[in-house]
């Protein structure tokens, strides 16, 4: 085992599973953490954008395939129901098949799934290869933030790995609505799907050479019962929430009422399962750790309001401002900016300051931004204005998504990052359907009676009054983010600079 530095009695913590090394196991060599970061980000950047940028597309699909609006709708909501289905078991597959095979599979499925949604000739195809993309896609980001847990661990930089695996969260929303409007205006809706093809291959190919090998641990048995509770119920509760926000009753039409009152009853009996059995398909006594605990709270909540309030600026341009769908995407980029270069600040500051003096105040930071957009979202409100508000809000961001998640992961073992990391994911993935759903909802009626009205100052209200619900939510986040630790970061035993090779061994690990 190679030794720490010179002067430092504590061993280095190598990267790797707890497994004993055995014939035939591949040999030991060195990774650069940065390099595997880049490769996660890369694969994460792809499947992010892969959600948000067929949105724009949707009424020319309707128009190509001569379909109405509610059955081109699922080309996004069969994805999303997708990711919510396969995330549950990507803890287990970890085990079975190890991280980075796994990954390698996932990012492969995603690829071959592009391909052919590039290729659909109807509607019905259409939908299913974006479900097959989905499989693929919702593994990619858990089996990638479960790497750079393990790798970030042996550094002592966990904040600025997860601060480089956050760029993908915040970039998605914002380009990917340009992109897609791009494509589709300039050269043709397949090439929505297309464009992943050369990205997909090359992540494949860079993961080979770069994704430090681990030993599968398949004698973990897949926890089959839990597994039929959780992903149908998480996939019945964001059915739900879609069908409500796409109508005029909201929760009050059985359509979506019922999935969704289903969906909390199958991950209500998963919960008690998953408290009284051995070998649960995830295991939630992780959440029995404080740090995990609050993290999981704060980012349900600061997520919901996020995601929620950010469907409303390029809608709020598009209707009340009359803008192209290319020139709302462009307004909206002082918060993708803000919020990725403050990450990367943030994520460094945090592996040498409390993470609740920069949790905390992101929280208020972005809230307040928010609620200043709000107040001055008006037909005739200067540009400027309102890019600088989303620019505050942006730098709020940048402080809360990945320093909490980084915060919340500090603690957590190479054993337990695949738990843990599935379970950030779950939330987050459960807080971003429930905030656009919570959001439709409220704005519908707003836009209803503003309608009635005929009068831009009130179509201008509705979107005003329906911000405040997002600034709320987003800002009763700062409630959990109280209880993030006021405690600098220990060090960790090899500590050094990012950019330092660590020496992996592939099965063997001094992590015990």
């Amino acid at each position: 085992m190679r030794a720490g530095r010179q002067g430092d009695a504590r061993p280095t913590r190598l990267v790797g599973s707890c497994a004993p090394r055995r014939p035939g196991d591949p040999p030991v060599r060195l990774v650069n953490a940065r390099a595997v970061a880049g490769v996660i980000v890369l694969g994460a950047l792809t499947t992010v954008l892969d959600t948000t940028i067929v949105n724009v597309a949707l009424n020319p699909l309707a128009r190509e395939f001569d379909v109405p609006l509610t059955t081109i709708q699922w080309i996004a909501s069969g994805y999303t129901l997708a990711l919510a289905a396969v995330i549950p078991a990507t803890a287990w597959a970890m085990g079975r098949f190890g991280s980075r095979r796994l990954y390698l599979m996932a990012m492969g499925l995603f690829t071959i799934g592009s391909g052919l949604a590039g290729l659909a000739w109807n509607a019905e195809s259409l939908i299913g290869f974006r479900v097959l993309q989905g499989l693929g896609g919702g593994m990619v980001m858990p089996v990638g933030m479960a790497i750079i847990i393990r790798v970030a661990a042996q550094e002592g930089r966990q904040g600025a790995m997860m601060s480089l695996l956050g760029l993908p969260i915040l970039v998605g929303p914002v380009a990917g609505p340009v992109l897609g409007g791009w494509l589709v205006d300039e050269i043709s809706w397949r090439w929505m799907f297309f464009i992943n093809l050369p990205i997909g291959l090359l992540t494949v190919v860079l993961a080979r050479r770069i994704l430090p090998p681990d030993a599968p641990r398949p004698g973990r048995r897949l926890d089959v019962p839990g597994l039929l509770m959780l992903s149908p119920g998480l996939a019945a509760v964001i059915y739900g929430l879609t069908r409500a926000s796409e109508g005029t009753d909201g929760l009050g039409s059985p359509t979506s009422f019922l999935p969704v009152v289903a969906g909390i009853a199958l991950v209500t009996g998963f919960v008690v399962r998953a408290l009284t059995v051995d070998e649960p398909l995830l295991d939630l006594r992780l959440l029995r750790r404080r740090p995990l605990a609050v993290g999981a709270v704060t980012s349900l909540l600061f997520v919901t309001g996020y995601f929620g309030s950010m469907l409303l600026a390029p809608m709020y341009y598009q209707d009340v401002r009359d803008t192209s769908v290319l020139v709302s995407g462009l307004l909206c980029a002082p918060l993708g900016l803000a919020a990725g270069t403050m990450m990367q600040v943030a994520g460094r500051l945090i592996d040498r300051v409390p993470p609740r003096l920069i949790v905390l105040p992101g929280v208020l930071l972005a809230a307040t931004g928010l609620a200043a957009f709000a107040a001055q979202a008006g037909p005739d409100t200067p540009y400027l204005r309102l890019g600088i508000a989303l620019a505050v809000t942006g730098t709020g961001v940048g402080m809360v998504m990945m320093p909490n998640i980084a915060a919340a992961t500090r603690a957590i073992s190479a054993a337990d990052a695949p738990a843990a990391s599935t379970l950030l994911n779950i939330t987050s993935q459960v807080a971003g359907a429930i905030g656009p759903a919570m959001i439709s909802m409220v704005l519908a009626g707003q836009l209803s009676a503003s309608s009635r009205a005929g009068d831009p100052a009130a179509l201008a209200g509705g979107y005003q009054h329906t911000y405040v619900w997002g600034v709320l939510v987003m800002a009763a986040a700062a409630l959990p983010a109280l209880l993030i630790s006021g405690r600098p970061p220990e060090p960790v035993a090899g500590d050094g600079p990012v950019d330092r090779p660590v020496d992996v061994r592939s099965r063997e690990v001094a992590d015990k």
